[in-house]
């Protein structure tokens, strides 16, 4: 369980820590970059740690779990609210800071949010569909006040808060909740997350925490994050064997597709108390006793730890985890002020390197999304390298995108062809590949969908598109197990409003001229202005006309003087289309 192992600290991190210059992602082989199948969290409280770790390991991350956030009850209203725990443990280091770092090496941002309320309450919620929604609307503000990419539901209060009798009544209103939100993120493009302790086949004897319904949310989540440890907890034993984690990563891809899976890692490790001889001072006598709560270390200090008395750590085949007992003298006095002295026996356990390359190893065998650890900068350096070779082993096909169009400026309603070439590294041509033209406008923040094409047995395609307004266009394939994301170069392309007149050809003098037209596309409120030529200049003519429902208009030209007027008709710039002129027409006046 995280919160055993959670401390609040403050701190200030300084302005290097997350400037963009400052980062320099671990450099893979130019010819091998890994398979990005690593993710994490990064506690609020360990900034200065965990952000820096995250950051600097880009080659193997795509996603990241900012633990930002609780939800909570708002006192004055009663109402459901997204309570940011950054802030007040960072308040020199704005949250736009952190954010800019990750964004600038293209991570997407999917915070977690856990459960801060009572016993009982976040189930009491979920009841009530109308509460139920506040809950979800609560989680959407947050999803928007930074523009994230998602949202990681860890709701544990649920598997060790509430009592085990209340799991089959809460499991249908988590999976309510789960496919409400799910709604709701999925009509923003967002993504949604959640991580639970490990669940198993029903079937089998132990089914783990069946609170969190994995089959009945299955279907509404895109990733599940499996906390595959805190195995043992009460006694010393192995955080999170290699079998057991196993069996829970079988049963979530019996009932899910394997891209959604990730398989927890621990950064930390436990130290129990197995034995004590003699009194020990009154200032440990209640931590220093057999069955007393564990003490936690990290990772990276474990050789440490072992070498200050003299242990050495063992690698444990069965359970794929290193463990070291070792013996601790305390000095002091009893509570009646005597001098006394104790010696405890005390057994640590811990993940390193090996355990993590071999959690990893389950990515290959069971082609599941990656691995999440928790949390990033608790790792030795050499755990994060394990992870690299394994990524690298696996690294997927890198798709290659030969792309073009034939013109990047057309007037509104004309064509594009977009035509495309997909290779992987050898030249071999990816053939039947589904692939997305996706488009974005000024002003908008994410591509969408234009057309979907698949690839002839030559990995190539040729499209005609019609686009209705400026945008830039570019060629997306998604990623499979055997290949990567495939996504081309962007090609602006301007689009210019048509503007279509109806003129005479020529007048009788002292008689006012009509003229019509049609703006397109055709919407309504267009306002034409019509100009005459005088010498070398253009002036207004006293003549303005506004398009109706249809885009049509029609403007009365004042009557003229025997000759031949130039005149043009003009639309002002908008938010949305430059200013455009049309040819010059000539009226005979006679």
């Amino acid at each position: 369980m995280r919160k055993t192992i959670r401390k609040r600290l403050l701190f200030a991190i300084v302005a290097t820590l997350v400037a963009p210059l400052a980062i320099l992602p671990h450099a893979a082989g130019a010819d091998n970059p890994p398979r990005k199948i690593l993710t994490g969290w990064i506690p609020y409280y360990s900034m200065k740690t965990a952000l820096p770790d995250a950051l600097n390991n880009s080659d193997l991350i795509k996603e990241v779990m900012p633990f930002w956030y609780t939800l909570k009850i708002d006192t004055a209203t009663k109402m459901s609210t997204v309570t940011d725990l950054y802030t007040p443990a960072n308040p020199s280091v704005p949250i736009s800071e952190p954010l800019a770092a990750l964004r600038n090496v293209g991570y997407q941002i999917i915070p977690t949010i856990t459960d801060g309320t009572a016993k009982g309450v976040l189930a009491g919620l979920l009841k009530n569909p109308t509460t139920r929604t506040q809950v979800v609307n609560a989680i959407m503000k947050t999803v928007r006040s930074n523009n994230y990419d998602g949202i990681d539901l860890d709701f544990e209060g649920f598997a060790f808060v509430d009592e085990n009798t209340t799991w089959t009544a809460t499991a249908p209103l988590w999976t309510a909740l789960v496919k409400e939100l799910s709604i709701a993120l999925h009509a923003e493009n967002k993504l949604l997350s959640v991580s639970t302790p490990y669940v198993l086949n029903p079937a089998d004897k132990q089914k783990g925490y069946y609170v969190y319904a994995w089959s009945a949310i299955a279907s509404s989540i895109d990733k599940l994050r499996i906390m595959t440890y805190d195995y043992s907890v009460a006694k010393a034993g192995p955080l999170g064997p290699i079998t057991w984690a196993e069996r829970t990563i079988q049963y979530a891809i019996s009932i899910m597709p394997a891209s959604k899976v990730y398989v927890g890692v621990p950064g930390y490790g436990r130290d129990w108390v197995t034995s004590v001889v003699g009194v020990c001072p009154a200032n440990v006598v209640n931590t220093v006793k057999a069955g007393a709560k564990a003490a936690t270390f990290v990772m990276r200090d474990a050789a440490t730890l072992a070498a200050t008395y003299g242990a050495t750590p063992t690698y444990n085949q069965e359970y794929g985890e290193v463990t070291f007992s070792y013996q601790k003298v305390y000095n002091g006095i009893t509570a009646g002020g005597l001098s006394t002295t104790c010696t405890a026996s005390r057994t640590a356990w811990y993940q390193d390197a090996k355990s993590w390359a071999l959690r990893a190893a389950l990515v290959t065998k069971y082609r599941i999304a990656g691995i999440t650890a928790w949390t990033f900068g608790m790792e030795e350096p050499l755990a994060m390298e394990s992870i690299r070779q394994v990524a690298k082993e696996i690294a997927p096909d890198q798709v290659n995108i030969t792309a073009s169009i034939d013109k990047n400026a057309i007037d509104y309603g004309n064509p594009i062809v977009i035509a495309a070439d997909f290779k992987i590294k050898d030249n071999s041509p990816l053939a039947n590949l589904p692939v997305r033209i996706e488009g974005k406008s000024p002003g908008e923040t994410s591509w969408r969908t234009l057309s979907n094409v698949v690839t002839n047995a030559e990995g190539k395609i040729e499209k005609v598109l019609i686009v209705g307004k400026t945008t830039s266009i570019r060629l997306h394939s998604d990623s499979t197990w055997e290949r990567g994301e495939g996504i081309s170069s962007e090609f602006p392309i301007t689009v210019q409003r048509l503007l279509v007149l109806n003129a005479p050809g020529n007048a009788k003098a002292g008689s006012t001229i009509q003229v019509t037209g049609n703006v397109r596309p055709r919407v309504p409120g267009v306002v034409i202005n019509l100009e005459k030529l005088v010498g070398k200049e253009w002036q207004a003519v006293d003549a303005i006309a506004t398009t109706d429902e249809q885009g049509n208009f029609a403007m009365s030209v004042p009557a003229q003087s025997r000759g031949v007027i130039t005149l043009r008709a003009t639309i002002a710039q908008d938010a949305n289309w430059t200013a455009l002129a049309s040819p010059t027409f000539n009226i005979i006046i006679r």
